[in-house]
C-alpha cells in the first residue's frame, strides 16, 4: 500500500473538541476535551497540533469551528467567532490561535460544512452534486455543498435561525437567546429540554410532542429543498443520532408541507432523499480532514 500523507484537523463544538490525526483519510490519533473557556480549549488543541507535528509533519490542517465565524479572509476579524451565545467565545480568536507559526497550509469552515464536505466525498452524498447536512445537539446547524464546495456568502449558511410556520396548537415560545421560535430555538439540545421540561434523553419515544418536533423538522427540510433543490438532506449530531423514529416521522411530515410540489420528492424517493449522515458521528472529525485536504491541493478517496 502506497504511504498516504499525512492531515490533521480541529472540531471545535460547543461542547467538545477534537483533534484528530489522519493518515489520507483514516484517523489514526484522536484527542477530545471539553470546550470550556477559548483560552483553555484552544491553547489544549493547539498543544496537540504541535506535537503531532513534532512526531508526525502533517501536509496540511484543516479546521471546522461552530459558528457563527467570521470566513471571509479579507476582513479584520477573519477566524473570529461572531456574536453568539456561546458564554466568552464572542471575539475568540480561533485561527490565529490554532495557526499562528505552523508551516503548511491550513484552512477553516463551519463545521457543518466541513462534515457535508466529508459526507460528500466519502459517506451518504456520494454521487450527489448538492447536498444539505444538518446537524443537531447542542444547536442546529446546516452545511451546503454544491460541486464540491462548501457554500459561502456574506456569511455562511445559518439554517438554525430560519423562522418557519409553526405546527398549529404548540405553545412552546422557543429557547434561542437571539430569535425565540426559531428552528434551533424549537429542536436542539437546549429547546428540548425547555420543551418537555426534562433531559430529553429521558423522555419516552411515544410523547406526542415528539410529533410537533419531526413535524418542525420536517418544515426545515421543505424549505431547505424548495430554497436549495439540494439532492440530498444528511441528519447528524446528538438529537438526530439517539432517536431512530424521527426520520420516518420527518419524510411523512415533509412529502405533507410539500404538498406535491417537488417531483422528486415522493413516498418512494424520500428515503434517499431524506436520511442520515453515512458517517455517522464521524462526519464532523472527518469534515476537518476533507477541509485540510482541500488546503493542500490533494482529495484523497
Amino acid at each position: 500500500m502506497i504511504p498516504q500523507p499525512y492531515f490533521a484537523g480541529i472540531e471545535l463544538g460547543g461542547t467538545k473538541a477534537i483533534a484528530v490525526l489522519a493518515e489520507g483519510n483514516r484517523i489514526v490519533d484522536r484527542h477530545s476535551i471539553p470546550t470550556t473557556t477559548p483560552e483553555a480549549t484552544l491553547a489544549a488543541l493547539r498543544a496537540q497540533l504541535d506535537a503531532w507535528h513534532v512526531s508526525t509533519a502533517f501536509a496540511a490542517l484543516g479546521i471546522a469551528s461552530f459558528g457563527p465565524i467570521q470566513l471571509d479572509p479579507t476582513h479584520r476579524d477573519f477566524g473570529h467567532i461572531l456574536a453568539t451565545p456561546k458564554r466568552g467565545w464572542t471575539g475568540a480568536t480561533v485561527a490565529a490561535t490554532l495557526t499562528e507559526g505552523l508551516d503548511c497550509p491550513w484552512a477553516i469552515d463551519t463545521d457543518v460544512n466541513g462534515a457535508a464536505l466529508a459526507e460528500y466525498r466519502w459517506g451518504a452524498g456520494v454521487g450527489c452534486n448538492s447536498l444539505c447536512y444538518v446537524t443537531i445537539g447542542t444547536g442546529l446547524g446546516g452545511g451546503i455543498v454544491i460541486e464540491g464546495r462548501p457554500v459561502h456568502g456574506a456569511l455562511h449558511p445559518e439554517i438554525g435561525h430560519l423562522r418557519l410556520r409553526r405546527v398549529g396548537g404548540d405553545a412552546f415560545r422557543g429557547a434561542c437567546l437571539f430569535h425565540g421560535d426559531c428552528i434551533e430555538g424549537l429542536v436542539s439540545g437546549p429547546a428540548l429540554a425547555a420543551r418537555f421540561g426534562q433531559d430529553a434523553a429521558t423522555v419516552a419515544d411515544s410523547h406526542p410532542v415528539w410529533q410537533h418536533v419531526a413535524a418542525d423538522i420536517a418544515e426545515l427540510c421543505a424549505t431547505i429543498l424548495l430554497t436549495t433543490s439540494a439532492e440530498r438532506i444528511l441528519f447528524g449530531g446528538s438529537v438526530a443520532l439517539s432517536r431512530p423514529f424521527l426520520l420516518p416521522l420527518i419524510r411523512t411530515h415533509a412529502i405533507d408541507r410539500l404538498g406535491g410540489y417537488l417531483p422528486f420528492v415522493n413516498p418512494c424517493s424520500v428515503d434517499h432523499v431524506i436520511q442520515g449522515a453515512g458517517l455517522g458521528d464521524q462526519a464532523g472529525p472527518l469534515g476537518a480532514i476533507a477541509l485540510a485536504q482541500a488546503a493542500s491541493g490533494q482529495t484523497l478517496t
